[in-house]
C-alpha cells in the first residue's frame, strides 16, 4: 500500500510564502539602508574635498608668487644712494605692503624668526649649519628666506643657518689585532 503524500495545506503555503516575503523584504531593507549610508560618507567627503579646493585654491599661484615676492623684498632691503631711489623705494614699500596685506587677507602666513631662536623642523629647512657653543646649539645662525603658510598648510620652509655643538671626540685606544683562525694554518 502506497502512502499518501501529505500535501500542505493551503494555509501553510501562505505562510511560506509570506516568511520568504518577509525575509526578502528585510534584505532589500538592509540594502537600502547600506547604500543610503554610503552615499551620506560620500556626500561628507566630497564636500570636505570641496571646502579644501577651496581653501586652498591659492597654492600653486602662491608657489609662483613666491620668488617674485622674495625678490622684491631683498630689493627693498637695499641702501638706496640717492634720495631719488629713496623716493622710489618708498613707493615699493608701499606696493610691497598691500601685497601682504592681500596675501595674509587670502590666508597667507608670513614666518619669519629671528637669529638666536629655536630651530623648529616642522617649519624650517637647515640649508647650512655653523659651529657654535652649548648656549646657542639648535638656534638659528642667519635666516635665508622666509617660509610661508595657508591656512595651516606649510607652503614654503623658512631657509636658516643653524648653529651646532662641536662634538670633541676622544682618540681611539689602539686595537690589538684578533689574529683570523683562518690566517693561522
Amino acid at each position: 500500500m502506497k502512502q499518501k503524500e501529505k500535501k500542505p495545506s493551503e494555509n501553510e503555503v501562505l505562510k511560506e510564502k509570506l516568511k520568504q516575503a518577509e525575509d526578502e523584504a528585510y534584505d532589500w531593507k538592509n540594502k537600502y539602508y547600506m547604500v543610503l549610508a554610503d552615499m551620506q560618507n560620500l556626500r561628507k567627503s566630497l564636500e570636505e574635498d570641496h571646502r579644501n579646493a577651496i581653501r586652498y585654491r591659492a597654492e600653486g599661484f602662491l608657489e609662483n608668487l613666491l620668488p617674485a615676492l622674495d625678490a622684491l623684498y631683498m630689493a627693498l632691503n637695499a641702501t638706496p644712494n640717492s634720495q631719488e631711489a629713496k623716493n622710489y623705494q618708498q613707493g615699493f614699500i608701499y606696493i610691497y605692503n598691500q601685497l601682504q596685506n592681500a596675501l595674509s587677507s587670502e590666508g597667507v602666513l608670513e614666518i619669519v624668526p629671528k637669529v638666536g631662536d629655536l630651530f623648529d623642523p616642522d617649519v624650517m629647512n637647515a640649508v647650512d649649519v655653523a659651529e657654535g657653543t652649548a648656549e646657542n646649539d639648535g638656534k638659528i645662525a642667519q635666516v635665508f628666506s622666509k617660509g610661508y603658510k595657508l591656512h595651516d598648510k606649510l607652503i614654503r620652509p623658512v631657509n636658516v643657518k643653524v648653529y651646532k655643538q662641536k662634538v670633541e671626540t676622544a682618540p681611539e685606544e689602539a686595537k690589538e689585532e684578533v689574529p683570523n683562525e683562518a690566517n693561522k694554518a
